[in-house]
């Protein structure tokens, strides 16, 4: 199936009804209940094209749409992933609720690696990345500025289908610029901040779902001690995929368990905003991008 459409609702047909988004690594396509029964969907977006074709299946019962953040061979970098074109493309797509996958490095010797951490806080140490659809070269809103509340980031409904048995329920995740890693110096001041956790992703991928009114919430795989807690000779990007790798298996299965207890239309007012978006399109016209 292919689709160039732009338009922000997903509930005109059946097989495009409210679905579940998964934002996450190319590791995640294999956990669809038959892999041979998914459909792939090229959508254009006003902000470009997603990181790859969405894939749409069934997992649990549940209509699902997938996106790789980084790609199907992992070639955008943190700072480069097309997140507005993302979640865009997932909110188009029929998800209304949207879980993030993602790599964390840990600041703390309480979590170490092999931990699944479901993150209640975040802190943007990002720059320079394209963070509103609302900005004057996207979509101005036809009622004026969009300022969304962002107090708390993550949707506590699907928090808490996430912390299941086994999993650290809480922590705050620092997201820094990369691509590179932190120095010993940043490490150990993110640290002492009480912030919990450190990755590259997670911002604006958390504000851009609450612009788009969608519900969201990430879980953490802890694959390092970061630079300034491990005392050996830091964080390299071998051991990080290395580690990724080992823990996918069981990451997956707590994910899987995730979207069988979820319901994809459930009614949650964690995004509950006074703009509409599909309004705001409607009004936008076209956008260059």
């Amino acid at each position: 199936m292919t689709t160039t459409d732009t338009a922000l609702d997903g509930d005109r047909a059946p097989e495009h009804g409210p679905a579940i988004g998964i934002i996450g690594g190319t590791g995640l396509y294999s956990f669809f209940d038959d892999a041979a029964a998914t459909t792939e969907l090229d959508v254009d977006t006003p902000f470009g094209r997603p990181s790859a074709p969405l894939t749409s299946g069934v997992i649990a019962g549940r209509r699902v749409v997938f996106v790789p953040r980084h790609g199907r061979g992992h070639e955008y970098l943190p700072h480069e992933v097309p997140y507005r074109a993302n979640m865009w493309a997932l909110r188009a797509s029929g998800a209304r609720r949207v879980l993030g996958a993602c790599a964390v490095g840990s600041l703390t010797p309480r979590l170490p690696a092999g931990t699944i951490v479901v993150p209640d806080q975040l802190v943007d140490r990002t720059h320079g990345r394209p963070q509103t659809f609302f900005d004057r070269s996207g979509f101005p809103s036809p009622d004026g500025p969009v300022h969304v509340s962002f107090a708390d980031p993550y949707c506590p409904d699907l928090r808490a289908v996430l912390a299941s048995d086994g999993i650290v329920d809480g922590g705050t995740m620092v997201v820094i610029e990369g691509p590179r890693f932190s120095t010993r110096a940043e490490s150990r001041w993110y640290a002492g901040q009480g912030w919990s956790l450190v990755n590259m992703t997670g911002h604006p991928e958390a504000v851009l779902a609450r612009e788009l009114r969608l519900c969201y919430a990430t879980t953490c795989l802890v694959t390092d001690l970061d630079a300034g807690v491990d005392a050996g000779g830091g964080v390299t990007a071998e051991e990080v995929f290395a580690e990724f790798r080992r823990g996918l298996p069981i990451f997956a299965d707590r994910l899987r368990d995730a979207v069988a207890n979820l319901d994809p239309g459930g009614d949650c007012d964690c995004a509950a905003a006074d703009h509409d978006p599909d309004r705001i399109v409607a009004a936008g016209g076209a956008v260059p991008r």
